[in-house]
């Protein structure tokens, strides 16, 4: 499960990063400065989950089971929140209107809010 999880924490740094050049270089041209603001949001938040996996992969402080709750709700949680965002932030490159899902960012904001209440929880389960 570390194993998993630390690979997953390393797509999603190496992607978060490649997307953030993307934003900055390739889309300056294409959508309006808030747009560009709105997609480095959805960079943000895919970045720091990437280093929050990269946390629950390298400790012994979570049970196998915690850990693999908190991978599923993080990738899911990012996969929405920020992968929604992106193609909202881009919506007028595309002819398919992605506003008809706007729904789920809040759904993968829950989700992530999720993950870090279960990293809570889990440390005050310990003993200490």
């Amino acid at each position: 499960m570390d194993r998993k999880t630390i690979a997953i924490a390393a797509i999603l740094g190496a992607t978060g990063i490649m997307l953030g050049a993307f934003g900055a270089h390739g889309l300056k041209k294409l959508i309006e400065p808030e747009q560009i603001a709105t997609f480095d949001t959805g960079v943000k938040y895919q970045i720091y989950h990437a280093l929050f996996l990269l946390f629950v992969g390298t400790t012994s402080m979570l049970t196998q089971k915690a850990k693999k709750t908190i991978l599923t709700l993080t990738t899911v949680g990012v996969f929405f929140f920020s992968g929604s965002i992106y193609f909202l932030s881009c919506n007028s490159l595309f002819s398919f209107d992605f506003k008809t899902i706007g729904f789920i960012t809040p759904v993968g904001g829950l989700l992530l809010i999720c993950a870090w209440v279960v990293l809570f929880l889990q440390i005050m389960k310990q003993k200490q």
